[in-house]
Formats: C-alpha cells, sequence, structure tokens
C-alpha cells in the first residue's frame, strides 16, 4: 500500500512537473519593435508569424517611427520591457558603443553566422535592404537613351536638363556626389568628404527641393514637381503600382539596411536570441519580398526558389542588382568622421 502510494505522489509530482515545464515554455514570449505600418505588416505576415509557430513562442509588437530615443531611455532606467528592435543599422551599432544593445554571441545564431561579415556586427544583424536610387519621369525622359543613367548624369545639368531633388540628410547623399564625382561604388570608403561637399556645391543651386520624408519624394514626382531625384527604391516601385509614368536605376544605387539589435537587459533575452536566428532564416526572409518591394539580407534566401525569377529582378539585395551599388558603410557613418559630417551637413544646408 505504500509503495502504490508512492508511486501516486511521485506520478503527480512528474504530472505537475512536466505542466509547469510546458507551460513555461508555452510562455516564453518577446517584444518585438518595428516602425509600424505597412512594412511591419508585411513582416508580420513573412517573418513575425511563422517564427512564432516554428518556435513556439508569443511575440508581442510595438511600433516607433524612431525607436533610438526610447531604447536609450528604456536602458537607463534599469528596467527595460522591449527585447528585439528593428531599426536602422547605424543605431544598432551606436547602441553597442553606448552599452545600450547587447553583444551578440554568432554561435547561438547560426543563420546570421553564416550571412557575409559586411552584413552583421557585433551588435547587429541585417534584415532587409532598400535602396537609394535615381528615379526619374518617363514624361521628361521617355526613353533609355535620354534617360539618366548615373550620379555623373544627375549632375550633368546641361545634358540632362530638368528639376531636381535630393534628400536633406548626408547618408547615401555624400556618397551620390562621391560617384557622381567618379568614385567607384566599391571604392568610397571611407568618404572623402572634403570632396563629396564640393561636388554637392556644385548641384545645391540647381536643387529644386531638399526632401526630407519617403512619402514628400515620391509626391514630388508623382506630381511632376521634379524630373529627376534620389529616392528609395519601394517609393517609386510603389509609384509604378499604381500607374504613374516614373522609374528608376538601381546603377550606382546606395544600398542599405535596417537590422535587429537586442536592448541591453533584454527581458527575454535567451528567447530573443532564438528569435533573431529564426528572423534570417532563408526561407523566412524569402517571404518578405512576397508582401513588400524590400530585399532579403540573408543572401541564402535567393537560393530557396522561393521568390521568382521576375521577382528577383525588382529587388535590391539581388545578386545582380547589388553588384552595380555601393554598399553603405554603417560602421564608417558611426565613426568620429561620420559623425563630423553630420553636423557639416547642418552647416551646408544652412549656407
Amino acid at each position: 500500500m505504500a509503495k502504490s502510494l508512492n508511486f501516486r505522489t511521485a506520478s503527480v509530482a512528474a504530472g505537475f512537473f512536466l505542466a509547469m515545464l510546458g507551460s513555461a515554455m508555452a510562455a516564453e514570449q518577446i517584444m518585438f519593435v518595428s516602425q509600424g505600418g505597412a512594412y511591419q505588416k508585411a513582416q508580420t505576415i513573412a517573418i513575425l508569424d511563422p517564427s512564432a509557430k516554428k518556435l513556439g513562442i508569443t511575440i508581442n509588437q510595438d511600433s516607433v517611427p524612431d525607436a533610438w530615443p526610447i531604447m536609450r531611455s528604456q536602458v537607463a532606467s534599469g528596467k527595460p520591457t522591449w527585447d528585439v528592435v528593428d531599426v536602422a543599422t547605424n543605431f544598432c551599432l551606436r547602441g553597442g558603443e553606448q552599452g545600450i544593445v547587447e553583444k551578440l554571441d554568432f554561435s547561438k545564431i547560426p543563420n546570421a553566422a553564416a550571412m557575409p561579415a559586411e552584413y552583421r556586427s557585433d551588435y547587429s544583424v541585417a534584415y532587409e535592404f532598400y535602396s537609394s536610387v535615381l528615379g526619374y519621369n518617363l514624361k521628361k525622359f521617355p526613353d533609355a537613351a535620354s534617360a539618366p543613367k548615373s550620379w555623373a548624369d544627375f549632375w550633368d545639368v546641361k545634358k540632362f536638363s530638368g528639376r531636381r531633388s535630393l534628400r536633406n540628410h548626408p547618408l547615401a547623399t555624400l556618397e551620390a556626389a562621391l560617384m557622381a564625382d567618379g568614385v567607384a561604388p566599391d571604392k568610397l570608403y571611407p568618404l572623402d568628404v572634403e570632396r563629396a561637399f564640393k561636388k554637392l556645391e556644385e548641384i545645391k543651386p540647381n536643387i529644386t527641393v531638399w526632401w526630407t520624408s519617403g512619402a514628400q519624394s515620391a509626391q514630388l514626382l508623382n506630381d511632376g514637381e521634379v524630373d529627376m531625384v534620389m529616392a528609395w527604391n519601394g517609393r517609386i516601385s510603389a509609384l509604378t503600382k499604381e500607374g504613374a509614368k516614373v522609374t528608376y536605376t538601381y546603377n550606382q544605387g546606395i544600398l542599405q539596411s535596417t537590422s535587429l539589435c537586442v536592448l541591453k537587459g533584454a527581458p527575454n533575452l535567451p528567447t530573443a536570441i532564438k528569435f533573431l536566428n529564426e528572423a534570417v532564416d532563408p526561407v523566412h526572409q524569402a517571404n518578405l519580398p512576397l508582401h513588400i518591394d524590400y530585399g532579403p539580407a540573408n543572401p541564402k534566401a535567393y537560393d530557396t526558389k522561393v521568390i521568382s525569377e521576375a521577382r528577383v529582378k525588382e529587388l535590391p539585395s539581388a545578386p545582380e542588382n547589388a553588384k552595380v551599388q555601393a554598399l553603405m558603410s554603417y560602421a564608417w557613418w558611426t565613426s568620429p568622421a561620420g559623425e563630423a559630417a553630420e553636423k557639416r551637413w547642418l552647416q551646408f544646408m544652412q549656407k
């Protein structure tokens, strides 16, 4: 009788333990933060929901247009509530320097470890790519022979007449200026800041509008207020889908990324690292451009055959498109030289 009682007690205890273990596993969760809008909806369908299902975790979400100040304040509070943040790569790097994001152990993130070294850092993993490209109005430039094909063409106001627009920000704009002055896309860094600003002074009188948002850049081109513009590829491709007579070239585009980083002291750190690895899984990555005009960060996504050949040709990070572009060096932009260039930009715009 005693043996039977002990057996029952042990069975109940074991069952309780397994139930508790199962409950703990089911309770695994993270708070994922991105930029909202169509972009976050697309990544929810392509990456977040499949990752949550595969890992058996809950992915809660928050959306903010500018995560950087909140990242700093959360860590300063000592009680961060965010785990994984999708943010411009330069903020991940600055976060690493300032103790705001976790240093990553890539032995625990094999999908990221297999990506090109320039797509990751000690504090970040590239998540998706977009490009700053030269876009133009097909009514002004109706055939390939007459259309601008490079930043040198954009700067050539005699051969390519028309109204122009550039971004009111030094990132990508300085790179375009140097390429206009003859620097090869793969020889840009470290940026020759003096040379870049000299070239910008040359084009400045011919810039109709210095745009401050992606929506504004697209609107300028769509409304015919400018004939050519530096803009993000997704903004122009969205116009073409709506029937607008506009297009762009990837030649001398500046390939840029958002990255994932983990907040210092993240409340769900082990689960956050598991998610980070899953988020850059090739198949999940290949699903993203099925829903939005951004390119996968993991090059192996192009080997999955999930993305059609026609769609591959449209994406900024596709091998054939990437090889004619400059890959932005966020390490340079977060260096003292890059920070000085940002300050100089403000002086340049105030002249």
